[in-house]
This record gives structure tokens, sequence and C-alpha cells, in this order.
């Protein structure tokens, strides 16, 4: 839920910061082209007006019938009411001077026929005058063919420079203006100023070098270029931005850079104020996102935690959930099932408990019955043949049979609930287990099986309680011949492996179905129909005590194995006795 949220607004914030950036960058740059093609006009109305000035001047010297020093006067009264033409002269076709506004020897002359016209006057390429001026000859004809003369004018651009140096763009934006062959006439920063001194080519300028490489060499004014400002020392010390513009006639180059710095100081506060903007709003949301998150999320993880300890039997476990919500209800029905639970434990338990009692009672009942029916039995005939000696010794090991049978159950009861501890020695399962089968061969006998043994070769030492072992041997033995019929067999067989002894009780008889096998070992749990079903839970005690395990595998209409594993010892009888 968060990354749906915060994604879309991610994306929405950076393309806003991105265009904000970028519609903000070309306005300021538009705003500099602008200036650039402001300056470029206000040159050319400057130039023309100049020109325009000198041939009114002409006009006036050649079309009226003047004399020679009334000429002269003109053009001294001319010059010293516009001082940006320093010198003017008059030039007849032999290219004689006839008149000047200088008052020693003229020093102008003509200006080569291929210079450029501007309004039909020559205008000479651009030169430094001795006060490091740029400074070029205007020409005027006047007459046709071979009585054509001249008017010639010397003029200072200082007054460009005046103009140059108000263009200002921004707080550090400055123009300059250079001429077609790349001299510099002049520049808005007065660092820059030495440049124009100098005499500097700036045809390796790079905004000037991109401009002649451009398709039909028009100096497209929308050409930007960045280029590094230099310093004092001549190295590169930050980028600025220039935009170019073209004077009309007169192949000239304005050209205004700023650096990037004030150039985008604007743009750059306000997408700061973005990035503020989008960043105060991403962390409102995620705020508000996660006070709202964890609201809906914490129900969630109660029901959670209320689950997991159900399921570790911690009935006791609630879950409080104060909305009134589809998650409130779900926590309202999830205390009311776990109420249910504890009622049905409860009761459960309870009819455990009574089915428990109830068969220790009838376990009780049919086990105690037979020795206290026939212990009543002897007593009565006993009253009519108390004389009878014969009959006495055989009261005698009826009762002593009976109480030994039922001190058995007692005993069985009773290790239960508190296991005697036992005596462990050093013992050989083969030899204890050849015994025990010896001594049970004639119940299998009686019984129409077959008792066989299948030991492994050697003696096998574990350390054990001898008299309890031979007590499990003897239960799982008598389970098996009461769970195989007639004509079936028992097989008794140990092996080693690794560093465990293994015993194993196969029989061939009715098998125990699964559904019953995993409560075999349970206290009062029998498959028998008499009994308490106290056999199979003291022989897991037993083994277990000893450091081993017992298992189980059986088949229904196949038979039954059970396997005892101990671990094998390397002491033997003789040393744990001394």
């Amino acid at each position: 839920m968060a990354a749906a949220a915060v994604v879309p607004l991610l994306g929405y914030g950076g393309w806003s910061i991105i265009s904000s950036r970028n519609s903000n960058q070309e306005s300021v740059i538009q705003g500099n082209r602008n200036a650039a093609s402001g300056a470029a006009a206000q040159i050319q109305l400057y130039v023309s007006s100049t020109a325009r000035m000198l041939q009114s001047l002409a006009a006036q010297v050649h079309q009226t019938q003047l004399k020679q020093w009334q000429q002269d006067r003109i053009l001294k009264d001319f010059g010293q009411q516009f001082p940006e033409f320093a010198e003017i002269a008059l030039i007849d076709a032999r290219g004689n001077v006839r008149a000047s506004s200088r008052a020693g020897i003229p020093t102008i002359g003509l200006p080569s026929g291929d210079s450029p016209r501007i309004d039909g006057v020559l205008m000479s390429p651009f030169t430094l005058d001795d006060a490091f001026l740029p400074t070029a000859i205007l020409a005027v004809p006047l007459g046709r063919g071979n009585e054509q003369g001249w008017l010639v004018a010397r003029v200072n651009l200082e007054e460009l420079w005046r103009m140059v140096d108000g263009i200002r763009v921004g707080q550090e934006g400055f123009a300059m203006v250079v001429t077609g062959e790349g001299v510099l006439l002049a520049h808005g920063d007065p660092e820059g100023k030495p440049l124009v001194a100098k005499g500097d080519s700036m045809l390796d300028h790079p905004l000037l070098k991109r401009l002649r490489n451009a398709e039909g060499n028009t100096g497209d004014d929308s050409l930007i270029y960045s280029a590094w400002a230099p310093d004092q020392d001549g190295t590169s010390s930050e980028t600025i931005v220039g935009v170019a513009a073209a004077v009309p006639n007169l192949a000239w180059t304005v050209v205004v850079e700023q650096p990037v710095s004030d150039a985008f100081a604007i743009p750059n506060a306000l997408q700061s104020k973005l990035v503020i903007a989008i960043a105060g709003a991403l962390l409102v949301m995620l705020a508000v996102g996660w006070f709202w998150g964890r609201s809906f999320i914490n129900p969630i993880l109660r029901l959670t935690k209320g689950t997991t300890a159900l399921a570790e039997g911690r009935l006791g476990e609630r879950v409080v959930v104060s909305s009134k919500d589809e998650l409130g209800q779900l926590g309202t029905a999830f205390n009311n099932m776990a109420d249910r639970l504890v009622e049905l434990q409860e009761d459960v338990v309870k009819k455990e408990r009574q089915a428990t009692f109830g068969r220790v009672a009838v376990g009780l009942v049919h086990d105690l019955s037979n020795p206290i029916q026939n212990i009543g039995n002897a007593c009565k005939m006993i009253v009519m043949s108390f004389d009878d000696m014969e009959y006495r010794e055989s009261f005698k090991r009826t009762v002593e049979r009976e109480l030994a049978q039922v001190k058995r159950m007692l005993d069985d009861l009773r290790n239960i609930a508190k296991p005697v501890p036992l005596e462990k020695f050093t013992i050989d399962i083969n030899k204890a287990l050849t015994e025990v089968v010896e001594s049970m061969q004639s119940g299998a006998t009686s019984s129409g099986l077959t008792l066989e043994t299948d030991l492994v070769f050697g003696p096998v030492y574990i350390v054990g309680d001898l008299f309890a072992l031979n007590r499990v041997y003897r239960n799982l033995i008598t389970n098996a011949f009461q769970a195989t019929l007639a004509g079936g067999k028992v097989v008794v067989r140990t092996l080693r492996e690794h560093e465990h002894a293994i015993v194993q009780i196969a029989d061939t008889g009715a098998g125990i179905a699964k559904d019953r096998l995993d409560a075999i070992f349970d206290d009062f749990v029998t498959t028998k129909k008499r009994g308490l079903g106290l056999g199979l839970a003291i022989s897991k005690k037993v083994v277990e005590q000893l450091g081993g395990t017992i298992a189980v595998t059986s088949e229904v209409g196949v038979g039954t194995t059970f396997t005892l594993r101990f671990p094998l010892t390397k002491a033997r009888p003789g040393q744990l006795a001394s």
C-alpha cells in the first residue's frame, strides 16, 4: 500500500521537477535571447543612424554651390557637434582633399572598394585608434562617373561601448560585440575590456565557432552553448550560458554570456522549493499512511498473535480489538471461538478423565475378579476340607499365585505413577534373551506356536537392568503369543548397527491398525479385550530409562514387529563388578 501511494507521487514529483527546471531554464535562455536581439537591433540602429547622418552631411555639402572655405567650415562645425566623428574630409574625384574638419593635415583616406555598404555607405573594417578605441572609416559617394567625389569620416565607437556597457542580464551577465572577422569591438564586462585593447581574435570562442558550423552559416540566435568563463589567471572558473544574435547588414554578432549560477538562480531556487514541498508532502503522506496503516495492521497482528497462542495451546489468550468494522467483528468472533475451545477442552478433559477412570475400573474389575474369585472359592473349599493336608497345600499355592498376580497389577499402577529406579549393570542381551525364550517355549508349544531366535554372533553388551529388561521381553513375547493364531511364528532376533544393539520381536499375528499405532504406548491403551493397557507403557518407560528407544511397525493380517534400540558399551561384566 505504501509503495502504491509513494511510487506515483515520486514519479509525478520527479516529472514536475524536471519539467519545471527545463521550462524555467528555457524561459531564462529565451530572455537572454531577447536581450541579445534587442542589443543587436540597437547597434544596427546606431550604425545606420551614423551612416544617415553622414549622408545628410554629404547632401548638404555637395548639393549647394558652396565655396571651399564654406565646406570646410561646415565640416568643422559638424565634427564639433558630433564628437563620434573623429575626422571628416571632402575628397574630389582626383583624390584631393578639398575640405576637412581637422585643423592640420588630413590623415583620412578612402576605404577599399570591396568594403561592405550600409544603406549605400561604405564601411571599412574596424581598427584601434591611438586611444585604443575601435574606429572605422565611412565613405559617402558624391556625384557620378568621373566627377564622383567622396565624403569620408572616421567614426569611433565610444558610444557603442557605452551602449554595450549598459546591457546587463541578471547580476553577472554581460554582452559583447564581435565583427565577422572575429574582432572584439566592445565588451560589457570590465575584466573583458583589455581583450578589446589587445585586439584578440574571437574566432575560437566556442559559441561563435558553433555558429559558424551551423547549417547555412546564418548565425541563428537559437543556438546555445555552455562554455567555461576564463578568470584572470586564464584558467576555467565557472560554467556560463551564452546566446548570440546577428546584427543585420553588418555581419556582426552580439553575444550575451551569463554564469549558470546567476542565470538559473531563480529556477534553481524554485526547484529547491518544489523539492522541499514534495519531500514535505511525501513525509506527511508517509506519516499519515504509517498511522493509518498501523491502525489497520495492529488488529491483524493481534489476531495473528492470538492464533499462534491457540496453536501453542494457550487457550487463555484473547484479542483486544476496539474497532467496530470487519476486523473488530473478526476479533469478536475469534474471542468467542477461543471461549468455545476452552469449554470444549474442559469437556474433552472431563470425558477423557471419565473414560480413563472407566478403563481403569473395568481393567481392575476384570483383572482382580478372577484372583479374588479363585481365592474365595478356595476359602469355601478349605472350610469343608480343612483337615485334608493335600488340599491345604493346594489352597496355599492358589492363594500365593493369585495374590502375586494382584501384586503385579498394583506394581504396574505404581510404576506408571512413579517409576522405580533401575539398577544398571553390563549385561549380554543375547544371553538374557536366550534364557527368556527357553523359559517361554512351553507356553508357545501349548498355544500351537513356533518361538525361534535369530541372534547375532557373539555377546552383545549394553548397560541395563536385567530384571526390568526381562520383564519387557516377556511382555512383548506374551503380546505376540496373544496376537498370533495357532500355527503362527514368533521370532526374537538381535542385530548390531554402528554403535547400537537392536532387539526385534516379530510375529505373524493379526497386526495393528494404523490409526492405533500412534497411541499404542500410551497409558491405559490396549488392543486386547481385557487388561489395563499398562504393559507397553511400562515397557517404553523402562527402555527410555536405559537410554534406548522402542518403535513398532505393523500391517494388518501380516504381523507386528517391535524394535528396541540400545547404545552398546565397551565395559564388560567382570570389569564393572571389579
